[in-house]
């Protein structure tokens, strides 16, 4: 079974004009329109499958303060109060729910270095408290086990992955934005070097500001107009349990397993950072910028397969604007989960927790998480084409700080005072000093 995601009616009647046409409709792509939508600006969403029917549904959920690195940090926090001021806007439940999530560790460096980062962040405001090992080993009784210390960050928390982005997509069409399903922009029109208008596989929209969400997809997107950005994907396993399991907390990460829970009652199941590594055209072509990335977490990855390579969402391939693109042969990327990492996965957590071990599995699936070479997102509105701005390469980080990337485009494109600095997320930094900087969490 896939991930669970909440279908919505979109519009069906492509317009011929926007102010600003939003390329995916990811947490990313639906939040920066939404945003934009809420401002008075005539949007349009193009999604060429499902709203959040790729990575926006298959991660954990997590909106986190905690560990983050301290260039995603101020729009981590800003995101957690943004979750909340949308929920109450569109008058649907999100999920997001501030829960909590502790962290619990055996292994004494680990420890060492939340602690440091510990002594960062509260510096900047967040609350974050050390554990001692006997409120390690309270705070984690359902696990059975003592523990040498720990973390707890009581204000952040979760959203529902099957719920956010489909229910954002009602708040754009509240506020009179367009949103459209199964509509692929396959390129853009210019007039004089800027943005023109956005070519899709329905017609023309004449605009003057394009923002491209396209997650794993911008790469190639960008390549097609002659731009650079170095992105790569990593195979992701995850499955869920059936509801039924009681007294587990509602976010828990360990080195062996992170276990979360739904807003069913059932339990997402997922090991960090282990995933497998599936060649594609813009990977090898791009390899060099990884080599840092690479050498800092090859033991978490597992060698892959063909699925990326035939998915064509890291092409290099240089297709015409009116002909099928690799948007329109792969509507929605699926791919199959590892059966190695669900098993080792689901082994994992029936250790860890003894009220999982008579919880069937619910469901299993896997997703395709792009990066940027130092695990922090691109969000910039001077990429070499005026009218053309890129919010892509959130790294696995991007669903919980999606709502602050989206009010970020919103303030690049109207002109605003930002909501966070924004020098540490340009794309220019890639090859000017910033090789081998990568994020630690």
């Amino acid at each position: 079974m896939p991930a669970p995601l909440l279908e919505i009616e979109t519009h069906s009647e492509l317009p011929d004009q926007a102010d600003c046409v939003v390329i995916g409709g990811g947490i990313v792509g639906v939040s920066a329109a939404y945003w934009l939508a809420r401002a008075g600006q005539n949007v349009v969403l193009l999604e060429k499958g499902r709203i959040g029917a790729e990575q926006s549904s298959r991660n954990w959920g997590w909106c986190r303060q905690q560990n983050r690195d301290a260039r995603e940090l101020p729009l981590s926090t800003r995101s957690l109060a943004l979750w909340e001021e949308m929920s109450a806007d569109i008058g649907a439940d999100l999920g997001f729910r501030r829960c909590g999530l502790l962290y619990l560790s055996n292994d004494p460096d680990e420890i060492e270095g939340w602690a440091k980062w510990g002594r960062f962040a509260r510096g900047e405001g967040v609350d974050t408290r050390m554990l001692t090992p006997e409120e390690a080993t309270e705070h984690g009784a359902a696990t059975g086990q003592r523990w040498q210390g720990g973390v707890w960050s009581p204000s952040d928390g979760v959203a529902d992955p099957s719920r956010a982005a489909p229910l954002i997509a009602r708040g754009i069409m509240a506020h009179g934005g367009t949103v459209m399903q199964g509509c692929a922009a396959r390129g853009l029109e210019t007039e004089v070097g800027a943005v023109s208008g956005v070519i899709t596989e329905r017609g023309t929209i004449r605009t003057r500001v394009v923002v491209m969400a396209g997650g794993a997809w911008a790469s190639s997107f960008l390549h097609r107009h002659g731009i650079g950005f170095p992105q790569a994907a990593v195979r992701s396993s995850i499955l869920s349990v059936a509801p039924g399991a009681e007294g587990l907390p509602r976010a828990l990460h360990t080195a062996a397993v992170s276990v979360t829970r739904r807003g069913d009652g059932a339990h997402t199941l997922a090991v960090s950072g282990l995933a497998n590594l599936d060649p594609t055209p813009g990977a090898l072509a791009g390899a060099r910028h990884f080599l840092p990335m690479f050498a800092k977490r090859w033991r978490a990855l597992r060698p892959g397969g063909a699925q990326a390579w035939r998915a064509g969402f890291e092409t290099r391939e240089i297709w015409a604007f009116d002909r099928e693109t690799p948007m329109e042969r792969s509507r929605i990327l699926d791919p199959r989960p590892s059966k190695a990492l669900i098993d080792l996965t689901l082994k994992r957590a029936r250790s860890l927790l003894p009220a999982l071990r008579n919880i069937p599995v619910q469901a299993q699936w896997a997703g395709y998480i792009d990066s940027t070479p130092d695990g922090v997102p691109v969000i910039d509105a001077d990429i070499g084409t005026p009218g053309l701005v890129l919010a892509a390469g959130l790294s696995g980080h991007g669903f919980g700080i999606g709502p602050g990337v989206g009010h970020l485009v919103a303030d690049m494109v109207l002109g605003r005072a930002p909501i966070c600095e924004t020098a540490q997320y340009r794309l220019g930094r890639f090859g000017k000093g910033q090789w081998g900087k990568v994020a630690e969490f």
